[in-house]
């Protein structure tokens, strides 16, 4: 009962923790307050997604926090010379980070969970080079000139959520629909069996982790033009919850299964539990504090013990 239960338990938890919220506070189902908090979750969300290639694999991205501060102190250094071109040069930042992690991972050998945050140090430490160490605005009028549309509102619906919306889309088709897809499927199933089938292993765990790159950096400019400026510190503390929603979605840290799809119900998990936390004034240092148990929850229900069985605990 209990595996045939557990690949529907994202929904479950969602439904049930809305109705709870919902019960406690009629509010929460207001289609206005819903479409600012849905709004709000946009960037955690574009964040986990990514992250979710690096774990569908049978890894981890920690990288990508520091990824996305790196980026909103880019984009605001950068927005006067570039125009919206700085979004070209964030992502492929981003992008060239996540792929320097990946080579690091296959090629070097060095496990993903190390890789990615040495390199997650190093993009601090050239975020805070480049700030001068301080917290630095955008230009105004250059902000409205190239990122307007980015926060738009068109019939009733919020240009973050039309964002959000695509690119789940674009990662449910690699996913899915390509032959690229299938190998990081096969590659979290099962390293050993993915070499033996002829897959370029090294390959596909660089592009996942060059893909987790790209969309915290995307994350990391919406971050910047939604606050106008940046910091070393900008995106802190979303990496917890970041991870949170890819496990609470149902992709479990041995890989293989779950997927984009289930990320999307993980961050809406999230989103209901802050706003939860919220209406009960729980105060920021608490709200890590629970979300570090469901962490630890959603790893308990997600992993796949069968993959660990020989190894020296």
């Amino acid at each position: 009962m209990f595996e045939r239960l557990k690949p529907h338990f994202p929904w479950i938890t969602l439904f049930a923790l809305a109705g709870i919220v919902g019960a406690a506070n009629p509010s929460f189902f207001n289609p206005g307050g819903l479409a600012l908090l849905v709004s709000d979750i946009v960037p955690l969300f574009i964040m986990a997604l990514g992250m979710t290639f690096a774990i569908y694999i049978g890894g981890i991205d920690l990288s990508v926090q520091q990824i996305a501060n790196m980026v909103t102190v880019i984009a605001t250094v950068f927005l006067a010379p570039l125009g919206i071109g700085v979004a070209v040069v964030a992502i492929a930042a981003g992008l060239a980070f996540g792929a320097a992690a990946g080579f690091v991972t296959s090629r070097m050998y060095v496990p993903s969970f190390v890789s990615t945050l040495a390199l997650g140090f190093v993009a601090l430490s050239i975020a805070k080079w480049l700030s001068g160490q301080r917290a630095l605005s955008m230009d105004a009028a250059m902000r409205e000139e190239s990122f307007a549309w980015m926060f738009g509102v068109t019939a009733g619906v919020p240009h973050e959520m039309v964002i959000a919306a695509a690119l789940l889309a674009f990662a449910w088709f690699l996913q899915s629909r390509t032959r690229f897809g299938r190998a990081l499927k096969a590659v979290g199933a099962g390293e050993l069996a993915a070499v033996a089938s002829g897959i370029g292993v090294d390959r596909v765990k660089i592009a996942a982790f060059a893909i987790s790159g790209a969309f915290a950096a995307i994350a990391g400019l919406m971050f910047s033009v939604k606050l106008s400026g940046g910091d070393a510190n900008l995106a802190n503390g979303f990496l917890l919850l970041a991870i949170v929603a890819v496990l609470v979605g149902g992709t479990p840290l041995t890989g293989g299964v779950g997927g984009v799809l289930n990320t999307a119900v993980g961050t809406l998990i999230v989103m209901v539990i802050r706003a939860a936390m919220v209406y009960l004034e729980i105060d920021a240092t608490q709200q890590q504090m629970v979300f570090g148990l469901v962490l630890i929850a959603a790893i308990a229900l997600t992993i796949d013990r069968s993959k660990l069985r020989g190894v020296v605990k």
